[in-house]
């Protein structure tokens, strides 16, 4: 959710027709969403139910989605409506009427990692005590660049570090956490699949992230070329996207 700003508001009308409007949201320190929604578009009716729906592009590759069921409110006490109201500038660096202002008060969140996939169901207090992952400010920008300048490591670490059965032709980053990183791979016999590779250790910042990501391509090439043995579990756990003449 931090890393998005836009998403999807659903109300019902006072007509009892449902309603999406695209919304710019903020979140605070507990994920709750805060919306502005200008005169124009408040035709909300008494029922206060309402969803954000919420999806963040990955590389081209994966579009995770996330939509947070709970009620549109407007905050009643003036400090919290200050406090949410200037978490709402701050996000966007301009000024908004604080009377746009309204939050998304969760109940329940459905999230979804990615299209025609099964989704979760996350409880509210789940949700709202969840850790940011640390290296979300700068992980799509790493992924860019290792798929711009290292695409014969990605290759190789999917060959290497990857129990398989077929030879993998084509091979591309998705995304990378504290824990490891997503690949997507393709094969023309079997299809394309995603795999996770996990870091040797967690990584809280961008140092450490390129610190692990060198020191398991030299690896890599010193198992590929029978200079150094595999001693590390190979990931056995792949996860077909979709296959050959789909």
């Amino acid at each position: 959710m931090e890393l998005s700003s836009v998403g999807t508001l659903s109300t019902l009308t006072q007509d009892g027709w449902p309603l999406g409007l695209g919304v710019r949201f903020a979140v605070d320190s507990e994920g709750t969403p805060i919306v502005c929604v200008n005169a124009s578009n408040r035709q909300f009716s008494m029922d206060k139910r309402s969803t954000l729906h919420v999806q963040l592009e990955q590389s081209g590759s994966r579009s995770p989605q996330c939509t947070i069921q709970g009620s549109l409110d407007k905050p009643e006490e003036r400090m919290l409506l200050k406090k949410f109201h200037s978490t709402f500038e701050k996000r966007f660096g301009k000024e908004v009427n604080e009377d746009f202002i309204y939050i998304v008060t969760v109940e329940r969140v459905f999230q979804m990692e990615d299209f025609m996939e099964d989704g979760t169901w996350i409880t509210s207090s789940d949700y709202k005590l969840a850790n940011p992952d640390p290296l979300r400010d700068f992980a799509e920008r790493i992924v860019e660049e290792i798929n711009t300048h290292n695409m014969e490591d990605v290759r190789r670490f999917c060959n290497i570090f990857v129990d398989l059965d077929f030879q993998v032709s084509e091979a591309k980053m998705v995304w990378v956490d504290r824990l490891g990183f997503d690949m997507r791979l393709i094969s023309p016999q079997n299809g394309i699949f995603e795999v996770r590779i996990p870091f040797p250790r967690e990584v809280t910042d961008e140092k450490g992230v390129k610190s692990s990501f060198n020191g398991m391509s030299q690896l890599a090439w010193e198992v590929e070329k029978n200079y150094h043995a595999p001693d590390f579990k190979k990931v056995k756990q792949l996860k077909n996207i979709t296959c050959r003449g789909h």
